[in-house]
């Protein structure tokens, strides 16, 4: 089963499982999860290739809702579902093929299409791969030399929360290599999504502001999956909103989560 970091305690409310996208893990959602937790039991995933999660050749859409899936059922009812960007594929994947596990469902900044950018996520792989580690120590000495290759600090402290300095030989906790091999079914949409039907719960998409990941003109095509889905921008932030505007997040989810 996937690695999981859990808070709050079982209550009347559904659990809530909250799905990081690609390079992310469930620390990243931490203090969000802590806060959401103040009414329900939330469940955060480390991905496959992610984390402290097991990593395999396979990382497509229906394998990673199967993951999910298994979480779900430890739970033993229906849960509340949260997924940003490949997280977020994933979890509309698992409403659309397995509705009874999901009561609603969040997604954050991305559709239910395929995008382009593939060139840009294998430039972090191969940035990642090329940089030596055996001998760091420190991250600001990782980050001087991830720098060689990315230039935005805010990309380089995202992926150095995944770079293992204490726990053994330093390494990478991602397996780069499975997800670089994977990256044009990851960036994809699987259409036709075999067993699909279109999910009848409530859905909230919770774009940022400053995103190209959903735009208006991709309505339509989300509509036709999930007929009773809601839309929310938040203002002035990029396709890592919860991270850069983590209270009108937690805000939004809650409030969705709660009526």
């Amino acid at each position: 089963m996937l690695h999981t970091i859990v808070h709050g305690s079982e209550t009347d409310l559904p659990p809530l499982v909250i799905v990081p996208g690609l390079f992310g893990s469930a620390r990243n959602w931490g203090a969000i999860a802590r806060h959401l937790s103040a009414h329900r039991r939330v469940i955060a995933v480390d991905q496959r290739n992610h984390g402290d999660s097991f990593h395999a050749p396979v990382h497509d859409y229906p394998a990673m809702a199967d993951d999910i899936a298994t979480v779900i059922a430890a739970e033993g009812r229906a849960c509340d579902l949260l997924g940003h960007s490949m997280g977020g594929k994933a979890a509309m994947t698992l409403a659309l093929t397995r509705p009874e596990l999901v009561h609603r469902l969040v997604v954050a900044d991305v559709a239910p299409v395929p995008y382009g950018h593939a060139g840009y996520h294998r430039g972090l792989i191969a940035a990642m791969k090329a940089m030596r580690i055996d001998d760091l120590t420190l991250r600001s000495e990782a980050d001087r030399r991830l720098a060689e290759r990315i230039d935005d600090p805010a990309t380089r402290a995202f992926l150095l929360q995944s770079l293992e300095l204490r726990d053994g030989p330093v390494h990478w906790k991602f397996d780069l290599d499975a997800l670089d091999a994977n990256m044009d079914t990851i960036i994809g949409w699987p259409d036709p999504l075999p067993g699909a039907r279109p999910f009848g719960h409530p859905a909230l998409f919770l774009n940022g502001g400053a995103s190209r990941y959903v735009t208006p003109a991709m309505h339509p095509a989300i509509l036709a999956l999930f007929p009773k889905a809601q839309f929310q921008t938040i203002a002035g932030v990029g396709h890592w909103l919860h991270a850069e505007k983590p209270r009108e997040v937690e805000s939004a989810i809650e409030a969705f989560l709660l009526v």
